[in-house]
């Protein structure tokens, strides 16, 4: 069965980011293995509900799966169809009547204000390049809410210090303008002057955040950077950039922020993306009236 021409729709036609496509594909090829060689079926036309039934229950049979895998996994499947059903190559689509699990919702995972002020005011950093590349890594984090991706490729045309904001490219290449403050100034001032003096003959297509020898740095890398220096001030499980990103919202949140703004800041294209994070400011209300009021 193909699905190359549905890969190259997700790449070309619907701009998908390079991550998500690379999930599809992997999903789509893990479908189209066990109609094969599971239930020998080889053409699309054969596939029936019941068929695709059995494998969401291998799926859920797969104790190293969780609820969410089993449900983008489902979700692939079902626009992979939608998409064949659009070429006219299928006349039905039997995954109208396949569901996916329910997903226990989970609050975001951040970091304490009092523990991120602890991380930049009393834990050193080396007196290096990369120790002030890792620092100017975690203030960018905190202070703008930006991605991993969204980091990874940034420019030095893209900071406009003449007003502090920076321009990143989201999901679906969205371009959004990010304000930070003086501080944050002050810090990519000093590190990008570091890095033109220690890169004199130019770096990697002019990415400012680099590897010792002047090569984009990879995700695995600032996932070492942030979950070395977040060990030092927490004990939440996950320790990673997007707990960072997850820490901003929460913070702008509970410090007064609309909801709105959050929403355009982080680049959601919808405020329900957002509003997970007003389950957090609601935990903070519970344990401040519970505190706080007389009869709590």
């Amino acid at each position: 069965m193909k699905y190359q021409d549905f890969i190259d729709y997700l790449k070309y036609e619907k701009r998908l980011s390079a991550h998500t496509v690379t999930a599809y594909e992997h999903d789509l090829a893990q479908f189209i293995f066990f109609l094969e060689e599971k239930l020998d079926i080889r053409k699309l036309q054969d596939v029936h509900s019941g068929d695709i039934r059995a494998w969401v229950i291998s799926l859920m049979e797969d104790e190293s799966l969780q609820a969410k895998s089993v449900s983008r996994k489902i979700s692939a499947v079902k626009a992979f169809y939608r998409y064949k059903l659009k070429t006219n190559e299928i006349q039905t689509n039997p995954t109208l009547v396949v569901h996916a699990p329910k997903l226990q919702k989970k609050l975001p995972q951040y970091v304490e204000q009092r523990d991120m002020d602890h991380l930049f005011t009393d834990i050193p950093f080396e007196e290096t390049f990369e120790g002030l590349r890792d620092r100017t890594i975690l203030e960018l984090f905190y202070a703008t809410g930006m991605r991993l991706s969204e980091l990874l490729n940034l420019k030095a045309q893209d900071i406009r210090f003449q007003d502090n904001t920076i321009k990143v490219l989201g999901k679906r290449n969205k371009e959004r303008l990010i304000p930070f403050g003086n501080r944050l100034s002050d810090l990519l001032t000093m590190y990008l002057e570091n890095l033109g003096k220690k890169f004199v003959d130019g770096i990697e297509n002019n990415f400012i955040f680099v590897t010792a020898n002047g090569k984009q740095l990879y995700p695995k890398a600032v996932y070492r950077i942030v979950r070395k220096y977040l060990d030092m001030v927490t004990t939440i499980e996950k320790r990673s950039p997007h707990v960072i990103r997850h820490t901003f919202a929460t913070h702008m949140l509970n410090n007064g922020a609309d909801l709105n703004a959050i929403k355009t800041l982080l680049g959601h294209s919808s405020l329900a993306a957002t509003q997970v994070y007003t389950h957090n400011s609601i935990e903070q209300l519970k344990s401040i009236y519970n505190q706080a009021h007389p009869r709590a």
